[in-house]
């Protein structure tokens, strides 16, 4: 049993935080599900525009849309769908084994959105149409417009994914619309049983941007202070919400609903990724080992973790109260670091979802020229 089948055994799920054609065609995915026990594929804006801008697995596909006449915005959300349902069909086995609690591939509403409750909700519905796939889920950022969607779309019986969580406060809220979104459903008479939901709770970028203020801290009197606390931050804000989960599959009102059969909504922990190097590689996983979880790992920490990961719970390691109170202590306000990291989540959407689009429409001119074939002129 390898360090990533382990994680299962401690009943935290693996989640590819990737997708790409080739992998679903040339039996990777596959390998990765019957191998290293992976449970469920994560995606976002930034990694179709890292598949289908930077490899040459979608040259014949977007050749034959562009003749279908399909604009950029259509022929990336046709080459998105299609990669959805290919990975949410090779994982079917890891669902219908899991009881639906694994085996969901997420594709997210346009970054464009995160601030547009109505028609966040208008698309999160005809994507899920369009998948057609019971271990889909749509991905709704968590932004304040985003709460309502969430609580709409769950009460419609989508498969949710909140996206872009960065404070615990924040979170807070996410489990109360999704507590909403099941309660309304409920109340309408509708069955809550094979409705799924996740919160994607943010790591990595939390601790680069607190440690860069803390950085600016370490001077005179408070250097000492602000280097101890370096790195401890995300890792930090991840154990108190953990204890929110807690606390909320403790409590009457969810209770209510799970005799109902609804299924709690798991934390993933997302951007796991390490981006200082003085950090383990694998720092954002170790920290993080908790039931009932999700972890999602882009493939080098994936590999990473397989390869030299040391899995044993360690959720309650530490003193993450004793870290807040030490960043306060300094002037570092979590909320104020949680809106900012939110802000620059969007932005790091919408800017490659941009470049996809605008490399679709080269590509597409690209393929039309081609196809005029040569020592044509304009006028045929």
């Amino acid at each position: 049993m390898n360090p990533l089948q382990r994680l299962a055994a401690l009943d935290q799920s693996v989640w590819l935080d990737f997708i790409r054609r080739r992998m679903l065609e040339d039996g990777g995915l596959a390998r990765l599900r019957d191998q290293d026990a992976l449970a469920g594929v994560t995606s976002n804006p930034a990694i179709f525009t890292e598949a289908i801008v930077k490899h040459d697995d979608y040259g014949q596909a977007i050749g034959e849309l562009t003749r279908q006449g399909l604009a950029p915005p259509d022929l990336y959300e046709t080459l998105a769908i299609a990669d959805v349902q290919r990975a949410a069909d090779i994982l079917r086995p890891v669902y219908e084994r899991s009881g639906g609690r694994d085996g969901y591939v997420s594709l997210e509403v346009s970054p464009h959105l995160a601030f547009d409750t109505a028609a966040t909700i208008a698309e999160a519905q005809r994507l899920w149409q369009r998948l057609d796939r019971p271990n889909a889920m749509i991905k709704i950022p968590a932004t304040l417009p985003g709460l309502p969607a969430v609580t709409a779309t769950l009460a419609a019986g989508l498969n949710i994914n909140v996206t872009l969580i960065f404070g615990v406060t924040r979170y807070k809220a996410v489990v109360d619309a999704f507590l909403a979104g099941l309660e309304a459903r409920r109340d309408a008479g509708r069955p809550l049983a094979g409705i799924s939901s996740v919160a994607s709770f943010f790591v990595s970028r939390i601790d680069t941007l607190a440690d860069k203020w803390l950085d600016a801290r370490a001077t005179g009197a408070t250097a000492g202070a602000a280097r101890a606390l370096r790195g401890l931050t995300a890792t930090a804000c991840g154990q108190l919400a953990y204890r929110q989960f807690r606390l909320w599959t403790s409590d009457a009102r969810w209770q209510r609903l799970a005799a109902r059969g609804a299924r709690p909504q798991r934390l993933l922990w997302a951007s796991t990724g390490t981006k200082d190097a003085a950090y383990s590689d694998v720092k954002y996983v170790e920290s993080l080992i908790a039931p009932q979880t999700v972890t999602t790992l882009p493939p080098a920490t994936l590999e990473a973790y397989r390869d030299h990961g040391r899995p044993e719970r360690r959720i309650d390691d530490g003193d993450p109260e004793a870290v807040v109170r030490g960043l306060a202590a300094l002037g570092i306000d979590l909320e104020e670091l949680a809106t900012e990291l939110e802000a620059d989540g969007v932005r790091k959407f919408v800017e490659p979802f941009d470049e996809l689009l605008a490399s679709l429409e080269a590509a597409q001119r690209a393929a039309l020229g081609a196809s005029s074939g040569p020592g044509r002129s304009a006028g045929g």
